[in-house]
């Protein structure tokens, strides 16, 4: 019988993870540095390595699913080169106004310098041509200025251009005509119009989603194509959204894949934890150049349209995560004013810490954990050997610059590091109107466990779970994720003006072009599911919030259970709604709808118990340092059992991470793997 592989890759700062599932047998996990300098090389080589391990051919797989960074590094590295913008006459500004808001921990505007705007002004040019709010045409579409614009961005190389005409959302014919102008004059052109990437209002952000579209699409669409080449497999992509869809597909829109990477983890991780009982959880995935942080609300993801990546608003759907530089590559510094501080820069995979002994210059949190034995003196099962000593060093040329013995230092270096894990937490928890102590956290990644039990002292958390494998949870995730495509339309109505034929007529819309979608992906009509929400708020409100909305016809009973689940909502959100009061109205803004093709997942089954004593798992001791140094039990967790319980001080390690269990802690394997930390 012919093999049929399912491969999940998830590309990091500093390793590339690899999950391959034998659709007859169980799974396989490995990892391999990541290759900076072309992403493909380290992705090629995972799947070599895993195939390998398998004694299998590229012929038996059948999917490669893939997360990658390379969007987000461009967007958060500032690498956007050559771009052009073309809008509306008139509006050329809509750069340099933005949103005229300061950012918080701005008190005062006097300190706060602006940043420069994605495109310069010298490279913006107005087309005229002029929509209203409902799509009507108010002047036509000048064809010669749109000409004169498309030569003058060729005449001068630019590339990568950006279209966001006024009100395109209602109507997207002058937008669709200045691509037609595009192609013919400047055919080299690499086009973004804001109609295709975000169709819904609020022009300044609209303009910028479609500008970091077109900005990272060269260098995205060249890595597909470089994959895609090495790898002749089916290649499906990992998109903010938490679903995938095919290379081919997101080649047309690339900023759907800027949190990839950390949204396949968030699912992983949701995923795992779900047969243990837990449908809501904080998780953490810790990399080697930050840390990811999201919700998970019964058995789903949070997601959110007001994301950002580094200075740039983008309003496409993505799950709700929160990125600090916290990772285990991160840089221990001392600050001119001789304070202690780590992050947000990394050391990165090469040369990486210290103690990779690969010319790292900079002590690191890895070096910190090695120094006091939290981590052992080889990771990968000896794949990379540390050198301890030289990590040793760095610390002691810090610890004399701060006045501190070594071990303090190395111990304030990890407690720094965990309270930014935590203020990310707080951030994506209690902002949001969640207690954080109701949640239990799920620590993964290579460097997530590290800090887990700090975590539960600092928050108050209730548990702390790792999963099996925890540093390829995110590949994991990747064969975990249904394909998914998102659709949004806006039409700005109040409730007791709506007409619920507008309503049928927009979300039959929205549908048909999902189930196009989903058709180009290869689901049958029958395997086709659509999910319905809407944006509304009150009138006089600037902002909205999103309800799920009901199947069935959009009637009288559709739009009332809408309205109501976002007063619940509000009330939610904000502590107060105006569920009864007429002077408050309520206003429709966006209706949106996903395309959903489900795929098989894997299956997590419970495993026997075992007899309870977990001696068979421990290797030895070695000398860690908590709050002093001793002895400390090592254990194998591959060889712990379900109902295996180790009291702290101990360290747990296996392939791709290690657990520092802290005096006062207890460790529990649950039936399907995880440990389960507690006090």
């Amino acid at each position: 019988m012919a093999r049929r592989l399912r491969i999940g890759i998830d590309t990091g700062g500093t390793f590339t993870d690899v999950v391959a599932q034998d659709e007859h047998g169980g799974l396989v996990t490995t990892k391999t540095p990541s290759t900076p300098a072309d992403p493909a090389e380290g992705f090629a080589n995972g799947v070599a390595k895993v195939l390998g391990l398998l004694g299998a051919r590229p012929a038996d797989i059948a999917a490669l699913s893939h997360g990658t960074t390379v969007a987000t590094n461009r967007l958060l590295e500032d690498r956007i080169d050559d771009l052009g913008f073309i809008t509306t006459e008139g509006f050329e500004s809509v750069l340099e106004i933005a949103r005229q808001s300061v950012p918080d921990g701005y008190g005062n505007s006097y300190f706060w310098v602006k940043p420069p705007r994605i495109v310069p002004a010298h490279r913006v040019r107005g087309v005229g041509g002029r929509l209203d709010h409902t799509g009507a045409e108010i002047r036509p579409f000048d064809e010669g200025a749109a000409v004169a614009a498309a030569r003058w961005f060729r005449d001068r190389g630019v590339r990568a251009i950006g279209v966001c005409l006024l009100h395109s959302y209602a109507d997207p014919s002058h937008e669709l005509a200045m691509r037609d102008v595009l192609r013919r004059e400047h055919p080299d052109a690499v086009v973004s119009l804001s109609c295709e990437v975000l169709r819904e209002y609020r022009e300044y952000e609209r303009s910028v989603t479609t500008l970091v579209d077109a900005a990272v699409k060269p260098a995205m669409n060249g890595y597909l194509a470089r994959i895609t080449e090495r790898v002749a497999s089916r290649l499906l992509v990992m998109k903010s959204n938490g679903g995938v869809l095919s290379a081919e597909e997101v080649a047309g829109q690339p900023i759907t894949t800027v949190l990839s990477g950390p949204a396949a983890g968030a699912l992983g991780a949701a995923f795992v934890v779900a047969r243990s009982g837990h449908g809501s959880v904080v998780t953490l995935d810790g990399g080697g150049t930050s840390t990811d942080v999201a919700v998970v609300l019964d058995g789903e993801p949070t997601l959110t349209t007001e994301g950002s990546i580094g200075r740039h608003p983008v309003k496409i759907p993505m799950i709700d995560i929160v990125t600090v530089g916290a990772g285990g590559g991160s840089v221990a510094w001392r600050s001119p004013e001789g304070a202690l501080k780590v992050g947000p820069r990394s050391a990165g995979a090469d040369p990486g810490p210290l103690c990779y002994g690969r010319g790292g210059t900079e002590v690191t949190v890895t070096d910190a954990h090695a120094v006091l034995g939290r981590i052992p003196p080889h990771l990968l099962g000896g794949e990379v050997p540390l050198d301890v000593a030289a990590a040793r060093r760095g610390l002691e040329t810090l610890a004399g610059d701060l006045g501190l013995p070594v071990e303090r230092a190395a111990a304030g270096i990890l407690e720094i590091s965990a309270w930014n894990q935590a203020n990310a937490i707080r951030q994506i928890t209690v902002k949001r109107g969640l207690d954080v102590r109701d949640y239990p956290l799920v620590a993964f990644g290579g460097s997530g466990p590290l800090l887990a039990c700090r975590l539960l002292d600092v928050l108050g958390l209730p548990a702390a779970l790792v999963p099996e494998n925890p540093g390829n949870l995110s590949a994991f995730g990747l064969l975990t994720v249904d394909a998914r495509n998102d659709h949004v339309r806006t039409r700005v109505v109040r409730d007791a003006e709506l007409d619920p034929a507008l309503l049928a007529s927009v979300y039959a819309d929205l549908e048909g072009e999902a189930a196009a979608t989903l058709a180009r992906e290869g689901f049958a009509e029958d395997r086709r599911r659509f999910a319905r929400s809407a944006d509304l708020r009150y009138h006089g409100q600037a902002f909205e919030v999103r309800v799920a909305a009901p199947a069935g016809p959009p009637d009288e009973g559709f739009r009332a259970q809408v309205v109501r689940r976002f007063h619940d909502a509000h009330e939610a959100l904000y502590g107060y709604c105006y569920r009864d009061d007429p002077r408050h109205p309520v206003e429709w803004v966006n209706l949106r709808v996903s395309g959903i093709g489900p795929i098989e997942r894997p299956r997590l089954t419970a495993r026997p118990a075992g007899d309870g004593d977990p001696s068979r798992a421990r290797t030895g001791t070695r000398g860690v340092y908590f709050d002093a140094w001793a002895e400390t039990p090592v254990y194998r967790r591959e060889k712990l059992a379900p109902g295996d319980t180790i009291e702290g001080p101990a360290v747990i390690e296996e392939f791709g991470s290690t657990l520092p269990l802290h005096p006062g802690f207890t460790a529990a394997l649950d039936p399907y793997g995880n440990l389960v930390v507690t006090r």
